[in-house]
C-alpha cells in the first residue's frame, strides 16, 4: 500500500455499511494521497465494492472478519463475544502499530468498551471522554464529555479540559484554544461543588492553557470558547437538544420557503446563502466523535451518516494520527500531578 497515514476501518459498522463506508473512503482517498486503509469486514462482500472504486486501487487492503458487532449488542456482550469482529480487529490494528487510527460507524457503546479494553487509558486519565464538534457562530467548538461518563468529579473535569484543549488544536488548527466549564451561570458561586472545584483547580494550576471560566448553555452555539467542558449526562442532553433544534429549524425553513409562489421566488434569489447555511448545519460536515484519553486514536462516526460524513470522520482520524495531541495531554497531566491537584 501507499506510504503515509494508515487508517484501520470497521467496514461493517453503521446503518448503510459497507456501501457508505467504501464510498466515503473513495471520496477521501481521491483528495488525500497521504492516506491508505486497512478495511476490516466480510471480504466476499467488500471485494467487488472496493474493485469498483479506482481511488482505492493499491491503497486499500481488505482483512477478512467473520463476525460483526450488531447495533443492539450491549458493551458487555461486545467484550465477551466481539473478538475477531470487524470492529475489534480495526481497533486492535492500532494497538499493534499497523495503523494510526481506527474508525467505526457501529455500536457506540461497544466501540467505547472495546477501545478502552484494547488501547487502555493514558497515564493520568481516570476516565476517557467522548467529544463532539459543535457548529457555532464562530466556526466549531469542541464539547466534552458527551456521553462516555454520566458523572464527573472535579479532577475528571480538569482532565477533560486538558484533553479537549489539545484535541481542539489538532482537530481545528487553533494555536491557543480557549476553555470554559459549562455551568448554570457565569458567577463563581453558581453550580455544584464539582464544577466550582474544577474551576479553582484550573485557575490555580500552572498550565499553558487559556482558561476563561464558566460558560452557559447559550455560549456553546455562540462560540464563546473553543472547548466546553462538562459531564457526559449534561453534554449528551445538550448535544441531542442542539441536534433537535437544528432539524426543527431546517424543517421550518423548508416549509416557509415553499409556502407560496412568492416565498419560492425568494428562496431562489437567496439560494447561495441558503446553501451556505445548509452546509454549516449539515451534521456530515462535523462527523466524528473521538474517545479522548486512550493509548491510541479511536473515532466514532454517526451510524446513519452518508459517504461524505464518513469521509469527514476518516479525515479527522488521519489528522489526529499525524498530530502530537496525545503528547501534549500527557505533558499537562504530568504538570497537574506534580502540582498535587489530580485525584485518583
Amino acid at each position: 500500500m501507499a506510504k503515509g497515514t494508515i487508517l484501520s476501518i470497521d467496514a461493517m459498522g453503521g446503518d448503510a455499511a459497507p456501501g457508505v463506508v467504501v464510498d466515503g473512503l473513495a471520496a477521501l482517498l481521491a483528495d488525500r494521497a497521504d492516506i491508505s486503509v486497512l478495511l476490516h469486514g466480510n471480504e466476499p462482500v467488500l471485494a467487488p465494492l472496493v474493485a469498483a472504486q479506482k481511488a482505492l486501487a493499491g491503497r486499500c487492503q481488505i482483512i477478512h472478519s467473520d463476525t460483526v458487532i450488531t447495533s443492539d449488542m450491549k458493551p458487555s456482550q461486545a467484550l465477551r463475544r466481539g473478538k475477531g469482529s470487524s470492529m475489534w480487529n480495526a481497533v486492535e490494528a492500532v494497538k499493534n502499530g499497523e495503523a494510526g487510527a481506527a474508525v467505526s460507524a457501529g455500536n457506540t457503546g461497544a466501540l467505547m468498551a472495546i477501545s478502552m479494553l484494547i488501547l487502555r487509558k493514558m497515564e493520568g486519565v481516570h476516565r476517557p471522554a467522548m467529544t463532539a464538534l459543535w457548529p457555532t457562530l464562530r466556526g466549531r467548538t469542541v464539547v466534552l464529555d458527551v456521553g462516555a461518563n454520566l458523572e464527573a468529579d472535579a479532577a475528571q473535569l480538569v482532565t477533560f479540559a486538558i484533553m479537549g484543549e489539545a484535541y481542539a488544536r489538532a482537530a481545528l488548527g487553533i494555536a491557543k484554544p480557549t476553555i470554559g466549564i459549562l455551568n448554570i451561570g457565569s458567577e463563581e458561586m453558581k453550580g455544584h461543588d464539582e464544577v466550582r472545584e474544577a474551576h479553582e483547580w484550573l485557575r490555580a494550576a500552572k498550565l499553558d492553557i487559556d482558561y476563561r471560566g464558566f460558560v452557559e448553555g447559550d455560549d456553546i452555539s455562540k462560540g464563546a470558547v473553543d472547548v466546553v467542558v462538562t459531564d457526559g449526562f449534561t453534554g449528551n442532553v445538550a448535544l441531542k437538544a442542539g441536534e433537535g433544534v437544528a432539524r426543527m429549524l431546517g424543517s421550518r425553513m423548508r416549509e416557509a420557503f415553499t409556502a407560496s409562489l412568492m416565498t419560492k421566488i425568494g428562496a431562489a434569489l437567496a439560494m447561495a446563502g441558503l446553501k451556505t447555511l445548509r452546509s454549516q448545519m449539515d451534521p456530515s460536515n462535523v462527523n466524528g466523535g473521538v474517545l479522548l484519553g486512550l493509548g491510541g486514536v479511536s473515532v466514532k462516526s454517526h451510524g446513519g451518516t452518508d459517504a461524505r460524513g464518513f469521509a469527514r470522520a476518516c479525515e479527522l482520524a488521519a489528522d489526529l494520527a499525524s498530530s502530537h495531541y496525545r503528547d501534549e495531554i500527557l505533558a499537562n497531566l504530568a504538570r497537574i500531578r506534580e502540582g498535587g491537584l489530580a485525584a485518583e
